[in-house]
């Protein structure tokens, strides 16, 4: 079986000649099917880069970057969106919610742009609601939800297409101590039931829910052992 995600000698720069920004420099990364990794990096170590690239959301200046087997090099645009919308579940910092609709509605949206029928729509949504403890605030619109419970909505429209990973970008880093252990303890759970977790912090508490972590360092990465051990 092929890891989920393969990553081998990916280069990222932006401009050329001397005002090159190499962001990414031959960096190597692997996480096996079922994995609960950490991401860790200083502010321009390449972690955005790196996490931008896994997410389909750019592409490598050079290199080869596998998503659950397949080779994202030979997609276009459009196909990237595609691959992004079916193998990917993002959940981001700043929930990235729309504001007038329901939960039920915003964890429906990717269903949407994948073309799933209504009643499949509404049946899948109100699963992955009921997944993170939401049953009850269904027809809540983001204002009538407290931080943690927008995040909780987030995570439950980042499973509802059963993607082949849940990248989590600072998932904590706007809520309070009470809302993060929740939310943390949501990813805690998909993990233990299969799900692959890739967990982008700058917080060693965090990280430490991780199995594995992995701290970008100029470009490349090092890797550490279970549960936060950083190299």
């Amino acid at each position: 079986m092929s890891p989920v995600i393969e990553v081998r000698n990916l280069r990222k720069t932006y401009g050329a000649g001397d005002t090159a920004v190499h962001a990414l420099r031959g960096l190597d990364l692997t996480v096996e099917k079922g994995e609960y990794i950490a991401i860790m990096g200083a502010s321009g170590s390449g972690k955005s880069t790196l996490l931008n690239i896994l997410g389909c959301l750019d592409v490598p200046s050079s290199g080869k970057y596998l998503l659950d087997g397949i080779d994202t090099g030979e997609f276009d645009e459009e196909q990237l969106s595609l691959l992004r919308n079916r193998k990917i579940g993002f959940v981001f910092q700043s929930f990235n919610l729309v504001p007038r609709t329901t939960a039920l509605a915003n964890v429906e949206l990717p269903l949407v742009y994948a073309g799933v029928r209504r009643a499949q729509r509404r049946e899948r949504a109100l699963a992955a609601l009921d997944l993170v403890g939401l049953k009850e605030r269904t027809h809540h619109r983001p204002n009538e939800l407290s931080g943690g419970q927008q995040q909780r909505v987030a995570i439950a429209r980042a499973l509802v297409t059963s993607p082949a990973i849940v990248l989590a970008d600072e998932p904590t880093g706007n809520l309070d101590t009470e809302s993060s252990r929740e939310v943390l303890g949501i990813l805690d759970r998909l993990n233990a039931s299969g799900r692959t977790v890739v967990l982008i912090t700058h917080e060693d508490e965090v990280a430490a829910h991780a199995m594995r972590t992995v701290r970008v360092v100029d470009g490349s990465v090092q890797t550490g052992g279970v549960a936060g051990v950083l190299v």
